[in-house]
């Protein structure tokens, strides 16, 4: 998945053709062929990887947009950029999380609920059971798909391409111990009239928005690397801490996003809305990249003065509404 291409040709017919879908590698073709069922999916998880980076960037000059049928993210994947660190990310967090689902919901022949050991801190009345995500059996696997495209790879050691190698390696493994990490006891109670004298506990994933929220913190703070003769990556500052496998890491500068260019794939921020009020990356300053932007108004129609009705539906009126809008120039 590089890191995702065509996320939605994994979804098309209950037993995808291997040979047809695009973008896998040999190792990925093989997968495919012993795990069919899985690869409904592994699409599922691109997907929302896709929309999770799409909301995390909204605000952003760099918006995720896709560009082209090729690949998802177009050309910027061909930079190693901390916003391609983000996409590799949190597209092997989407994988987790959605085979991880699978094997709960029964979904998959070669997994079931989760066999997660009993926590040392529940309270010994309390049931461990219930059937909870296997985060387990989801981690094990995306690690295996998603990474056997890069593992496939034979660059010379030291070279820039196995830098990039690395990076994207790195980058897969902190999107999935995002999900790991996060998956959490949830509880449900028994008991006479909701007593709660009993309860039954189990493993959850977190809501993936919270992965997305982690993962977005892990780009601010991304660090740079560069690849050394020994076929390793080094801080290009020595002077910060080391990442560990839950940090983002990239090898490029970012563009700037400001104006369209078909070599780096971005697109360019003219048309796009920004807030005038605000002193943020959302703001028409920053967003706009100094061009400057255009106000128009425009109608907006919302439901107001909501009042229930016994029993049992709401009513509302509409309301119209019109605002002052601004696009960058």
């Amino acid at each position: 998945m590089n890191p995702v291409q065509r996320p939605e040709m994994f979804i098309i017919g209950a037993q995808p053709v291997c040979s047809q879908l695009p973008g896998l590698s040999p190792g990925q073709r093989k997968l495919c062929q012993l795990y069919q069922e899985h690869m409904a999916y592994i699409g599922e998880g691109a997907k929302t990887g896709i929309k999770e980076c799409q909301y995390q960037f909204r605000q952003r000059r760099w918006n995720c947009s896709t560009v082209d049928n090729t690949s998802v993210f177009g050309r910027v994947m061909q930079i190693g950029s901390r916003e391609t660190a983000f996409t590799y990310a949190v597209s092997a967090a989407g994988v987790v999380n959605a085979i991880s689902r699978a094997c709960r919901e029964g979904e998959l022949s070669t997994c079931g609920c989760s066999r997660t050991a009993r926590p040392k801190d529940l309270p010994r009345d309390w049931l461990w059971g219930g059937c909870g995500d296997n985060v387990e059996y989801g981690y094990r696997f995306a690690k295996e798909f998603v990474d056997a495209r890069e593992r496939e790879k034979n660059f010379a050691k030291g070279s820039e391409e196995q830098g990039r190698v690395l990076m994207n390696l790195q980058n897969n493994e902190a999107g999935r111990r995002a999900v790991y990490k996060m998956a959490d006891v949830a509880c449900k109670c028994h008991g006479v009239s909701g007593s709660c004298s009993l309860k039954t506990c189990w493993l959850q994933l977190a809501e993936f928005r919270k992965v997305g929220d982690q993962l977005k913190e892990k780009y601010d703070s991304a660090a740079a690397m560069r690849i050394t003769r020994k076929g390793k990556l080094e801080l290009v500052n020595s002077r910060f801490n080391q990442p560990t496998p839950e940090d983002l890491v990239y090898v490029d500068p970012s563009p700037d996003y400001c104006l369209r260019n078909e070599t780096t794939g971005s697109l360019g921020t003219q048309g796009r809305l920004c807030n005038k009020t605000s002193e943020g990356m959302d703001g028409c300053e920053l967003m706009c990249c100094g061009r400057g932007y255009d106000q128009f108004k425009s109608v907006q129609v919302e439901r107001c003065h909501c009042k229930f009705h016994w029993c049992c539906f709401v009513k509302c009126k509409k309301c119209t509404e019109i605002v002052d809008q601004y696009v960058c120039k």
